[in-house]
């Protein structure tokens, strides 16, 4: 790693400091970025919660963190009439300081976690029905709740969807992709976008999210060109918990001496990353948190096939090398067809894309054309034409069916790819064994993506549902609290959005509502004790 010298530590200390306000930038100033030869005994910035991600999830939790509560509206009418007799129950509360087990209970939706379900039907009340009803909820922002947090992100607020092919529709409508407090439609019309339908470009939602962090003061909370290196936990152990309690004696006087308070924010967990400058140059950095979110998403790690020969140039594994290969000629004039594996949205949308641009293509995938659990059998027709198009397409153009009529598109279903050959010939094999070899301009993989936990220990694979095994949205997701989000297996370590298995925005939401909640509770807490005088800990007051 390179260090460029004081003048950009300086401003990012600068950055600190303006993040946290006066009170703090002593402390801050004593070293919040560190080169790796640093003690651990040296005093560095602790925050409450670090947040890993500025994507929707982190966003969201950003905003509900920066003291903003919804409350039901006194117009509002739930259409169920059970769960809108539970509000009117505590209309005075917001729905951060009401029991979300009582709420959600009974509720039914497309997600696996009950409070994800309940936060959707109060923002958007039974959208699975077809009905475009209002939100229930308004908000209000109450600075007395805020909780210190920080977001850190690779990129620009919005994360994956910056990155995202600009040319394909959401599968989402624009409404369901919007954050608390800001109607997308009303944004769009102000900022005068002609959304022509109710589904919109990933640049359109980009925009929006990077927008909503600026428009609802969120800024201040969010750091960019963030890249994490790792993420520890400090104390495990009995000798540990003992090490930890004397390094909290040796602090406790030192942290009441200053500024005349104690302690609220104990050091649970090492965040240690870099900031890329502006020159290119990396920043290192330590902070400690008492509690950190995960909201990485699932993008960081394309699906690879672990064949022979996936490694090769021409073999890729994303929609946008795919697009820049198309816009830089790389494909034009080619007699062999491009050859696309998987039989999702995102294969899709590369089948599109190789027939709006001319290229023949070869269509590789394991499953039925009349397996239920294909994606194009949840979609009406009518709102999604183009994903149909291909559908049928998939069904109607086999190999098994004269290749001349459709040279163009031609699907291999219930197959695999067994290798790639340097040739750039591919040698597939169906259900029943038999082997075909065929040749290609240029393969693209497009199976799905995972999470990149890196920075964990063991790169998280021990806090899924099946241990020892990697983190996926599917079939192994971070294991939580249904009602905290908080990781079964790690105290103080919570995850929302795809890595608990909510893809779609509209569902991620309820995971910043768990976690906010549960840490209101936990602050609360903490106040009541440093005013019994029990209090104690290291960290900020």
């Amino acid at each position: 790693r390179t260090y460029s010298g004081t003048e950009t530590e300086g401003q990012l200390l600068n950055s600190f400091v303006q993040y946290f306000g006066d009170s703090l930038g002593r402390k801050i100033k004593r070293m919040p970025l560190i080169e790796e030869t640093v003690l651990p005994g040296d005093s560095l910035l602790t925050l409450p919660v670090v947040i890993i991600g500025n994507g929707p999830s982190g966003i969201c939790l950003s905003y509900l963190l920066s003291g903003y509560r919804p409350y039901l509206s006194p117009e509002a009418v739930h259409p169920n009439p059970v769960l809108h007799t539970k509000l009117e129950e505590a209309r005075h509360l917001s729905i951060v300081d009401q029991d979300l087990e009582y709420l959600s209970e009974g509720l039914e939706g497309r997600s696996s976690n009950p409070v994800a379900v309940l936060f959707d039907t109060l923002l958007h009340p039974d959208a699975d029905f077809g009905y475009d009803y209002p939100p229930v909820l308004h908000w209000k922002l109450e600075q007395h709740n805020y909780i210190p947090h920080i977001v850190l992100g690779k990129g620009p607020p919005g994360g994956a969807w910056h990155s995202m092919e600009g040319s394909m529709l959401t599968i989402s409508f624009g409404d369901w992709m919007e954050l608390p407090g800001l109607s997308f439609k009303e944004w769009a019309a102000s900022k005068r976008r002609n959304i022509k339908s109710d589904r919109v470009m990933p640049e359109e939602i980009a925009c929006y999210y990077k927008h909503y962090v600026k428009v609802m003061g969120l800024q201040k909370n969010f750091r960019d060109n963030v890249y994490i290196t790792s993420v520890s936990r400090l104390y495990r152990g009995k000798e540990d918990e003992v090490r930890s309690q004397r390094h909290e004696d040796s602090t406790t006087q030192h942290s009441e001496m200053e500024d005349g308070q104690k302690s609220l924010t104990k050091r649970n967990w090492e965040v240690r990353g870099y900031q890329r400058a502006t020159d290119g140059s990396h920043v290192p950095f330590c902070l400690f948190a008492e509690n950190v979110a995960l909201a990485t998403g699932t993008f960081d790690s394309p699906g690879r096939l672990q064949v022979e020969g996936e490694d090769f140039p021409f073999v890729l594994h994303s929609m946008s090398d795919f697009g820049a290969a198309i816009s830089k000629g790389k494909l034009r004039g080619k007699a062999d067809p491009v050859l696309i594996v998987g039989a999702g949205l995102t294969a899709a949308d590369a089948v599109l894309c190789a027939y709006n641009n001319n290229i023949p293509v070869i269509h590789v995938f394991r499953r039925r054309v009349t397996d239920t659990s294909l994606i194009f059998k949840q979609l009406p027709k009518k709102l999604y034409p183009e994903y149909h198009k291909v559908y049928h397409m998939m069904c109607t153009q086999s190999h098994t069916v004269d290749s001349n009529q459709h040279s163009a598109y031609t699907s291999f279903p219930e197959h695999n790819v067994l290798s790639f050959k340097p040739e750039m010939k591919c040698v597939l094999q169906s259900a029943s064994g038999l082997k075909k070899i065929l040749k290609f301009s240029v393969a693209l993989v497009l199976i799905g993506s995972h999470p990149n936990l890196f920075f964990l220990k063991d790169q998280g694979h021990s806090i899924g549902h099946h241990s020892n095994q990697p983190i996926t949205c599917k079939g192994n997701p971070i294991e939580i609290d249904p009602y905290t989000y908080e990781c079964t297996k790690e105290a103080n370590l919570f995850a929302l959005g795809p890595l608990v298995g909510d893809n779609f925005v509209r569902f991620l939401k309820g995971g910043a509502l768990g976690i906010a909640r549960c840490l209101a509770i936990r602050q609360k807490k903490k106040h009541e004790l440093i005013e019994s005088g029990d209090g104690g800990g290291d960290g900020v007051p």
